[in-house]
């Protein structure tokens, strides 16, 4: 076992874990935040998408002994109290989900690609966030109404 200390949406989270353990169990068992979705388990498929120092990651493919001393921000952490963040607002306002199961992923994707492109195209979005099959068109939607309420 290692001690581990991660700052997990301005909370600091100290438990010792397995080394083998990834951050998304971490976030979901230890820190008892379950917006971050496990779903491929081979890092295809980004439903595991959280900010890890502001960038996006894979937190399947995140031990949570590499976290350790660093700021992860998970889809509840975008909120602010009660009122959700613009991405989050875009992607509900515009329909941006097909079933919902890969959502908070996109939505942790949206963000990084924005904080690195204000302005993204259609096309940037969909490389981006990877969507493949799970929808570009609605995803498109909630990230640029996410560019239009910067303006």
């Amino acid at each position: 076992m290692k001690n581990v200390t991660i700052t997990v949406n301005g909370v600091e989270h100290r438990a010792p874990v397995e080394p083998r353990l990834l951050l998304v169990h971490f976030l979901r068992e230890l820190a008892g935040l379950t917006g971050t979705h496990i779903g491929c388990e081979t890092s295809l498929c980004g439903a595991c998408t959280v900010l890890m120092d502001g960038r996006a990651v894979k937190s399947c493919t995140v031990l949570a002994v590499q976290a350790d001393g660093h700021k992860v921000t998970t889809v509840e952490g975008l909120a602010n109290g009660d009122r959700l963040h613009a991405i989050q607002e875009g992607f509900w306002e515009e329909h941006g989900l097909q079933c919902g199961f890969c959502t908070p992923g996109m939505i942790m994707c949206s963000h990084d690609l924005l904080k690195q492109h204000p302005s993204p195209s259609d096309s940037e979005i969909r490389e981006a966030i990877n969507v493949g099959a799970r929808g570009g068109s609605e995803v498109s939607h909630g990230t640029q109404r996410k560019t239009q309420t910067r303006s």
